[in-house]
């Protein structure tokens, strides 16, 4: 599957939010708080917002946070439609349970694209096989941890001692380099900043 490769400095000033969760992101938006182009200076953020505008910012927020493109995007808000419940919470709690966003919570992988890298290298198994598709759906009671072989890859070992990151409500800490799945997300436990509402109403039309 295809993903973005491009400069992320300039998805993250365009949408107005530290999309990838860099160093280099947050200095751009320090320096540049206004949306790339040449007429980016003159583009006042909010003065021409129109309903369609602030729900397509809200798709491309998600969109590229998560790592998708619009197919897989578009997959994964259909499903959640058919499901019971809030369409909205359903598609976030799709969208935490990939392999990779775990690997990430759990704070083996700085950002969601290195943590997307591990697992499509092979360092990660779910229920004790190797499970290389960053896509894959964790669920309730799978026990995810980095393979003994890799845990000692220098990147792994440092995420793991200084970013210190503690793993949200809905997943469980076993040792170091396993965590168990504890229960499935909910909307509160989710602290990306995405007002999924505005999604909805935008594939809703």
């Amino acid at each position: 599957m295809s993903r973005y490769t491009g400069p992320r400095a300039r998805i993250s000033r365009r949408l107005g939010t530290n999309i990838f969760g860099t160093r280099g992101e947050t200095q751009a938006l320090e320096k540049r708080p206004y949306p790339p182009g040449i007429h980016g200076r003159s583009r006042r953020r909010g003065a021409q917002n129109t309903a369609y505008l602030a729900e397509l910012q809200e798709k491309q927020k998600a969109r590229f946070s998560y790592g998708l493109n619009e197919r897989q995007f578009r997959r994964i808000y259909d499903e959640a439609s058919r499901r019971k419940g809030v369409t909205g919470d359903n598609m976030l709690k799709f969208l935490e349970l990939r392999l990779d966003n775990v690997i990430y919570r759990a704070g083996w992988g700085a950002t969601r694209p290195q943590a997307r890298q591990f697992v499509s290298h092979g360092h990660v198994n779910v229920n004790g096989k190797r499970v290389n598709v960053p896509s894959y759906r964790v669920r309730k009671g799978d026990v995810v941890e980095i393979r003994e072989k890799s845990r000692n890859n220098v990147v792994l070992q440092w995420n793991k001692d200084v970013l210190d990151r503690t793993p949200p409500a809905w997943l469980e800490r076993e040792d170091d380099w396993k965590i168990k799945v504890y229960n499935e997300p909910l909307r509160e436990q989710i602290d990306v900043p995405i007002r999924e509402q505005l999604i909805v109403e935008l594939y809703s039309k």
